[in-house]
């Protein structure tokens, strides 16, 4: 499909990405998606694959199925699909010239996920496209549904036969692509998991984080092992502590019904946070493959003990968003949305400590901190330095040196510091250096999704979690919400929405000595 696609013009030579090529292309395949006519697809799938394409990052018999119960043709699904890479594109709108040749290879099958019959068809057209297509059995499964439907769905797979090569001795791949929330806690992620794993070997499955596929994120690693500068200061001895803030103004935005079940403590730190915070915290890896670095990984969150109930009550915070305003417009509380309990005890912000308990961390606070309607959107992660031995600059006040890795929504990495103000004075005030991704390279950041498929395309499970990486995070989140049931709940709500959560977080941390970053 891509071999046709004709891009767009050449920008200006950036001398930073010299040597950049398109290197990553995957072999022929057919990407099956289950969910196909959902909000994930639309808005995050189907944008990403046509980036690939136009990029020239997809095979050229490459071929996407979506399997869904609404009763499209191939014809009706194609046009939809034109409609949101229209809305939701980097590129956009779709090139006029590359409508047809991105579009006829996508094919749709329409059953319930129940129907065994829906999956011989789907056998069906997978082999009549590796007749024709060329797409050599290759399969990459996508689950975009609801995840009560994923165990249907993989037992369905597995009894048609399509989990594995369809024939003996042969070099074809199939592997599944699974959508968080993995389970709802320990027991229920085991389960998940115990169910992938009596169709599908460990290695062919690949549990998507999106926040791993972002350029920061990935850079973590980079910057950390590949600048001998910064890992020797990347401990115990210099580090104070480290904070971490996933911020989001937006409230549930009609997703009452997930989030009363969810909570912002199993949406946002069971698994963006606890991904962050193993990328952070790992010791290096001998070497860069998916399994020496996801190992390192699993360490640091088998080195966090579970809290028991003094920890739940010393070490974390929960609360909910009343009404408010979000730039300069009322917005209504947690519990007046759409399909929430009017006497809702959900929480909407967390604040949690923990510690990493091993030779390069002890002692040293992990202050995490996440919640809706709140000031601003804002990811980072943030590591305070500890202040000189010795002062020589008594007559002023020194603010501490700060690293801080931007996620979203500037990608970048900063660095404050303090230096002296021109003048006759000894004057000292902080200074900040700036890196941005795309000033330094030039070029519009792609979408996580992109990278993830491309990666889960390739086999490269390097920035997908692994079964043991989800249930030792679902092992201290699981402390944490097993402590809150032995204690009184909050008097909900407790923050107004547009604020930086309830007071009690800034007392939980300033009761160390320590304060909030000002975002």
């Amino acid at each position: 499909m891509t071999q046709a696609l004709t891009t767009t013009a050449t920008p200006a030579i950036n001398p930073l990405r010299t040597g950049m090529r398109n290197e990553r292309t995957p072999e022929p395949c057919v990407m099956v998606i289950f969910g196909a006519t959902g909000d994930l697809t639309h808005r995050k799938l189907i944008p990403a694959l046509y980036n690939l394409a136009i990029e020239r990052y997809l095979p050229a018999n490459f071929n996407v199925i979506g399997f869904a119960r609404r009763p499209l043709t191939d014809e009706q699904f194609r046009e939809s699909l034109v409609e949101s890479i229209n809305h939701f594109s980097r590129r956009r709108p779709i090139m006029p010239e590359v409508k047809d040749q991105f579009t006829q290879t996508i094919h749709f099958i329409s059953s319930d996920f129940q129907n065994p019959e829906g999956y011989q068809r789907l056998s069906d057209l997978l082999g009549k496209l590796d007749q024709e297509q060329g797409t050599q059995g290759n399969r990459l499964f996508y689950l975009a549904t609801n995840p009560s439907d994923y165990p249907v769905i993989i037992q369905n797979l597995g009894a048609v036969g399509l989990a594995r090569p369809q024939r003996a001795g042969s070099s074809a791949w199939a592997r599944i692509i699974v959508e968080k929330p993995i389970g709802h806690d320990l027991e229920s992620a085991q389960q998940l998991n115990e169910t992938v794993a009596q169709v599908f070997r460990e290695n062919q499955v690949f549990r998507i984080d999106h926040y791993l596929g972002k350029e920061t994120v990935q850079n973590i690693l980079v910057f950390r092992f590949a600048n001998s500068i910064f890992e020797p200061l990347w401990n115990r001895r210099y580090i104070d502590h480290i904070q971490m803030t996933v911020s989001e103004e937006l409230g549930v935005e009609g997703r009452g019904p997930y989030y009363e079940n969810s909570g912002t403590i199993r949406d946002m730190v069971q698994n963006h946070m606890m991904q962050l915070l193993s990328l952070v915290c790992m010791e290096p890896p001998i070497n860069f493959d998916a399994n020496s670095v996801r190992d390192e990984k699993v360490k640091v969150l088998r080195a966090i003990a579970p809290l028991d109930t003094d920890d739940v009550v010393q070490r974390t915070v929960r609360g909910q968003y009343g009404a408010g305003v979000i730039f300069g417009k009322p917005v209504k509380g947690y519990r007046e949305e759409e399909r929430v309990d009017p006497n809702s005890v959900t929480d909407t912000f967390v604040a949690i400590k923990l510690f990493v308990e091993n030779w390069r961390w002890a002692g040293v606070p992990i202050y995490l901190r996440t919640g809706k309607r709140l000031p601003k959107r804002i990811t980072e992660v943030a590591l305070q330095f500890k202040p000189a031995p010795h002062r020589l600059f008594p007559q002023t006040n020194i603010e501490p040196s700060v690293l801080t890795l931007q996620i979203q929504p500037n990608d970048g990495i900063s660095m404050r510091f303090g230096a002296k103000v021109p003048g006759q004075a000894m004057q000292i005030r902080p200074v900040t250096m700036d890196f941005r991704f795309g000033q330094s390279f030039g070029n519009v950041a792609t979408d996580a999704y992109e990278r993830l498929i491309l990666d889960a395309l390739l086999g490269d499970s390097t920035l997908f979690a692994r079964r043991d990486e989800v249930e030792q995070a679902w092992t201290i989140v699981n402390s944490i919400t097993d402590g809150w049931k032995y204690l009184m709940t909050p008097n909900f709500p407790n923050y107004e929405s547009g604020t930086w959560g309830p007071k009690e977080a800034d007392d939980f941390i300033e009761k160390d000595g320590r304060r909030w970053r000002r975002l």
